[in-house]
């Protein structure tokens, strides 16, 4: 028999931490401590096997289920000393997802489960408190009726907020038995009218009811939205938690909170989180009261007129400290935890491995493996690569002038500016038109996953450091600043006010995740520098790396920012980039449409001092270190004349007939030019185009060598090859090139000839070419195009279904498509390599950024990956994660 439920309690379980993938992170995270001693409160979980077979059979549970449910249910009652449905004193229990990676508020909980008109008697007279009670039950009743039911939240929001308004209150705590009473009839009467059914009574009944929306919420479009967000398969499925439940809400001596081993937006060795005295845990993440920091420390830095918990509590407060220094050593990784206080009894409820910035990421690998925690690979394979980039995010200048509007909690570091939405689907939209926005809201909620990635940043005017918004913004790499003072968002009138300025949708502002303000505009911002942490963990990379990185760069200012971020050389300068501007592209254009080779030379004549010094930077940046330039390679379109105003200024400058150079553009013109004239055929037609280029290189290489001392590391790249034959054409242009520099200034030049693998069939025949060339670069672009026969500019209709129903595991134009791709270029260095051993095997298509793809180019022996300068980081830590056969951790960043 199937075993699908495992029990759990103080000083035992049935499962373990080594059990996530079926206990999902919840309940193996909840079994472990059980396992180690700490107070948790007993129940069970229903593995992730449960839903794969809801899913498959329609949204049934297993036929033998009932039985192993009724047996765990005994089990937490003669733990707990009371059981389900008790008439004198009722087991009440939480039924809560567990997925096998963190996936905060995309799933749904409920809470006080097994409260109905007659056991919310049993409790009050139990408990000695008849308001409590009541107030258990209807929280129940709204979120049973809410997460099963199908009833709109709202509704009972508003409901509980009329019936507050003409009594004059505004906290929920202010309201007696009666009070509550009373809103029990009132969410009673809603959920009649709503959900066409009676609220159930029997407990049985509303666990069976729990457990079936909780696995259907593993699909909601929320959950499948974040997924999609953070690459987590759809068929991992979600495990069920059920659980007794203790009281946070049960007097002032009770409490509820979260609390971080480390501080997740920095990284400093500290306890930190918040907490709210008599309240349950939704209250914290709902952002519905705003919670008090757990050290005294933190509350006076914050400038909280409230009690912290060490104050108020500092019996649980060093029991707290005490279980999260021991779970932290245990995990040996930063723990995200939640507990509830019931009556000064402290429970633990859950441990996982914390959300983090990237920033605190980096200090918290760095310093654990300093502690002796964590070896130096353990350091590097916490960090996903991918997570790096929200180093390079700007932060405000410090010198910039600005005008405060109002400060909040500074939940989510980096600075952002952008229009202000208060709409998620407009953030998407606008977002989706190249707008920058910054999404305003009271409070997110899971419902806002979109928005929130689509927007620059997040603000909003309630919630505290651990908020919904806080949390996801964090994972994102999203500024965001939460609990905004004096913010009072508007939503129907689309603004929001603060300090009697008035807001609307539209406006600019920018946010300051670092500090928590509100600035009014835009205001300068700077990019931060990359030391620290940082500098260590990359220093451990590279000594660990065997891939060799290197950045795409062509002009002076990626080239400098390249070598700031680590790289080591450049493995494509584009030739072409450098000729869309000014005087440069009306000499090309003179040069394409000249009727013959001498037209061609007067204009290439005008070309060459402006690509002498631009390689001439080129090579001063890199200093020694090789830089590899593509000779042109446009598709001609690209610099073609195309109106009569661009006719007429080419025709000007060549003293040319404006009708003969229509005629001639006309000509040109292809209808498939990224297949057509451009690269290799360029060269071989117009080989006063490679002789002027190749002069310029070998002239800017002795410049730049006299002015830094060391000589220039020339690779002259040939792109679109498909044949030796025309490297070889294209060679001996180069090679005569060559000749007369070296006649001209007495130096002869020192350089490697290679070519750029981007069609099937070069790959095929990368032995031969080799046999020409002294290095290949794969630019997996093109090959993507060319071997998938998809064009990357028209893909967008259909790849995104591609994607979502599996029939391709990611974008191949993100990731690369390894069975078909990949082994286009696994065969081609295979090849390459049987024909010349020394040859130099690079990569420099978008795939040598993406973590996944260089996995997979160290595993086939590429020599190096080239990037955008900004993906160089990201590019020298996964390069490290592949030497060590290591992947990113899901819990980092």
């Amino acid at each position: 028999m199937t075993k699908w439920a495992y029990s759990f309690s103080e000083g035992e379980a049935e499962g373990s931490a080594a059990m996530a993938e079926l206990l999902g992170g919840k309940g193996a995270g909840l079994a472990e401590m059980a396992r180690l001693g700490l107070p948790v409160p007993p129940g069970f979980t229903l593995t992730t096997k449960v839903c794969d077979w809801f899913y498959a059979n329609d949204g049934a549970l297993p036929p033998d289920l009932g039985t192993q449910l009724e047996a765990a249910l005994a089990q937490i009652g003669r733990v707990a000393g009371h059981s389900f449905d008790d008439p004198e004193w009722p087991l009440l229990v939480s039924v809560r997802s567990g997925a096998r990676v963190s996936m905060p508020g995309m799933m749904d909980t409920v809470l006080n489960l097994g409260l109905n008109d007659k056991t919310v008697g049993a409790l009050a007279r139990k408990c000695g408190d008849e308001r409590f009670a009541l107030d258990c039950y209807r929280r129940f009743i709204e979120m049973y009726s809410s997460v099963v039911l199908g009833v709109e939240h709202h509704e009972f929001e508003e409901a509980l907020d009329a019936y507050k308004e003409p009594r004059g209150v505004a906290l929920d705590a202010e309201l007696g038995a009666a009070d509550w009473r009373a809103v029990v009839a009132l969410y009673q009467q809603i959920v009649a009218e709503r959900a066409a059914t009676d609220f159930p009574q029997d407990p049985r009944a509303q666990l069976m009811g729990a457990i079936k929306a909780v696995f259907s919420s593993w699909m909601n479009p929320r959950a499948v939205k974040y997924r999609e967000l953070h690459n987590i398969p759809g068929d991992w499925g979600t495990a069920v938690n059920v659980q007794a439940m203790v009281f946070g809400n049960m007097d002032d001596e009770s409490a509820t909170g979260v609390a971080f081993t480390r501080n997740p937006s920095t990284g400093v060795r500290e306890l930190y989180g918040e907490f709210l005295a008599n309240a349950q845990g939704e209250d914290v993440v709902a952002g519905l009261r705003n919670p008090q920091p757990l050290t005294e420390t933190a509350r006076l830095a914050a400038k909280c007129s409230g009690l912290s918990l060490e104050a108020a509590m500092p019996g649980v407060f060093a029991r707290l400290c005490d279980y999260a220094r021991r779970l932290e050593a245990h995990y040996r990784d930063m723990q995200d935890i939640e507990f509830t206080v019931e009556r000064g009894a402290l429970w633990m409820l859950q441990t996982r491995s914390g959300k983090r910035t990237a920033p605190a990421a980096l200090k918290i690998a760095v310093d654990m493996a300093d502690e002796g925690l964590i070896s130096r690979a353990d350091a590097l394979n916490r960090i996903d690569p991918a997570s790096l980039d929200q180093l390079l995010h700007p932060t405000i200048d410090p010198e910039a002038k600005r005008a405060i509007l109002t400060s909040g909690l500074p939940a989510s570091p980096g600075a952002a500016f952008g229009e202000i939405v208060f709409d998620t689907r407009e953030a998407v939209q606008l977002a989706g038109e190249g707008r920058k926005i910054i999404l305003v809201r009271m409070e997110t909620s899971p419902e806002d996953i979109a928005g929130m990635h689509a927007a620059e940043g997040i603000l909003t005017a309630r919630g505290g450091m651990t908020s919904h918004a806080a949390v996801v913004a964090r994972g994102m790499g999203k500024p965001c600043v939460t609990g905004a003072a004096g913010l009072r968002v508007d939503y129907e009138e689309q603004c929001f006010t603060v300090l009697g300025k008035r807001f609307v949708r539209g406006d600019r502002i920018t946010i300051d995740g670092s500090t928590g303000h509100v600035i009014a505009g835009a205001v300068k911002m700077q990019r931060p520098e990359l030391t620290g942490e940082f500098a260590v963990l990359m220093g451990w990379a590279d000594a660990t790396r065997r891939l060799k990185i290197r950045a795409n760069a062509e002009t002076p200012a990626d080239a400098r920012l390249a070598r700031k971020f680590g790289a080591e050389g450049i493995g494509l300068a584009r030739t072409e980039h450098m000729f869309f501007e000014g005087e440069r592209i009306l000499a090309v254009r003179e040069m394409i449409l000249a009727d013959d080779a001498e037209g061609r030379r007067a204009a290439l004549a005008k070309l060459l001092p402006m690509q002498r010094e631009d390689f001439k930077d080129l090579f001063e940046i890199m200093a020694g270190q090789p830089v590899t330039i593509r000779l042109l390679d446009p598709p001609l379109h690209e610099f073609l004349p195309h109106n009569d105003a661009e006719i007429s200024s080419v025709a000007a400058a060549m003293g040319a007939d404006p009708a003969k150079l229509r005629k001639r553009a006309q000509e040109l013109s292809e209808f498939n030019p990224m297949l057509g004239f451009r690269g290799v055929r360029l060269a071989v037609t117009f080989p006063e185009i490679v002789a002027m280029q190749a002069r310029a290189i070998f002239e800017a290489a002795i410049m730049a060598a006299m002015e830094t001392g060391k000589p220039a590391h020339i690779e002259i790249m040939v792109p679109l090859v498909f044949t030796r034959a025309e490297l070889d054409f294209v060679k001996n242009c180069v090679e005569a090139t060559a000749r007369a520099v070296e006649e001209e200034t007495g130096v002869k030049p020192g350089y490697q000839i290679g070519a750029m693998i981007e069609l099937p069939r070069a790959a095929l025949r990368a032995g031969d070419i080799c046999g020409t060339a002294e290095f290949l670069s794969f630019g997996t672009n093109d090959l993507t195009q060319t071997a998938l026969g998809i064009s990357r500019d028209d893909a967008g209709a259909f790849l995104g279904p591609y994607t979502a129903r599996g029939i391709l595991p990611a974008d191949p134009f993100v990731t690369i498509d390894q069975e078909g791709v990949g082994e286009l270029v696994a065969l081609g260095c295979a090849r390459a390599r049987k024909a010349r051993t020394d040859v130099a095997l690079g990569v420099c298509g978008e795939h040598g950024g993406d973590p996944a793809s260089i996995a997979f180019f160290d595993r086939i022996g590429v020599d190096y990956v080239s990037c955008s300068p900004f993906r160089v980081p990201i590019a020298r830590l996964a390069a490290a994660q592949a030497a060590l056969g290591g992947k990113a951790s899901d819990t980092t960043a």
